[in-house]
């Protein structure tokens, strides 16, 4: 069982975060900004950053979690990667967490789905439960009469109500992945270093695959001309 602090990373949306919770999931800190493409240059300075503004060193972290998506080639290639790397290093287990799925329970109560950008066009669509798909341009999400939409990343391609709820699923997203993470490692359910992949929307541009493991379920036609 886990008993040292848990670190947090999440680099699915343009708002990359990093967190530090206990490991009965209680958060303690966290922070975020606005990465862009720059996750590389900047997801190790802002770890090294919270943990010393908490007073914790790399060497007592108890586990990890990382937010798995959907999102971006590049934020969640760097961010899972960094996690991965470690986790191996420091011999702890990481836990991967769906990132909408996160979204989604930081929006507050009732039916909710997730849209986030899937390129310029496409949009990617997350229900509890349910495999993300992509939502070809033009095309809107088939919504029962007691659903109500999450928007993130998608100004001006969503409502302002969507917009709004996304907002607050963002500022309450560090919990909600510390939460599951918290309690998957509890209950011992750590993910192999070497199978845990991440749910890309977006490819780098000339990619014509999805790597293996990786991407979410496509019921459309999938933007593989660059990333967001």
């Amino acid at each position: 069982m886990t008993t040292g602090p848990l670190l947090v990373v999440d680099t699915a949306t343009t708002r990359a975060l990093v967190a530090l919770g206990s490991a009965d999931g209680v958060l303690r800190a966290d922070r975020s900004w606005v990465a862009g493409y720059r996750h590389g240059e900047e997801l190790l300075v802002n770890v090294e950053a919270l943990l010393r503004d908490e007073a914790t060193t790399i060497g007592t972290l108890g586990g990890l979690v990382v937010g798995t998506g959907p999102g971006a080639f590049t934020g969640l290639r760097v961010g899972i990667a960094t996690m991965k790397a470690l986790a191996h290093a420091l011999r702890i287990p990481l836990v991967g967490v769906s990132t909408g799925e996160a979204l989604l329970a930081a929006a507050g109560g009732g039916r909710r789905v997730l849209l986030q950008p899937a390129g310029q066009a496409d949009r990617v669509l997350t229900r509890p439960g349910v495999a993300p798909r992509i939502l070809p341009g033009g095309e809107e999400p088939d919504l029962a009469p007691d659903e109500s939409l999450v928007a993130v990343d998608l100004d001006g391609r969503a409502t302002e109500d969507a917009l709004r709820a996304g907002r607050r699923a963002l500022d309450g997203v560090a919990a909600a992945l510390l939460r599951t993470g918290a309690a998957r490692l509890a209950a011992g359910d750590a993910d192999d270093l070497a199978t845990l992949a991440p749910e890309y929307v977006t490819l780098p541009r000339g990619a014509r695959d999805v790597p293996a493991g990786g991407g979410v379920e496509l019921t459309g036609t999938a933007s593989a001309g660059g990333d967001r």
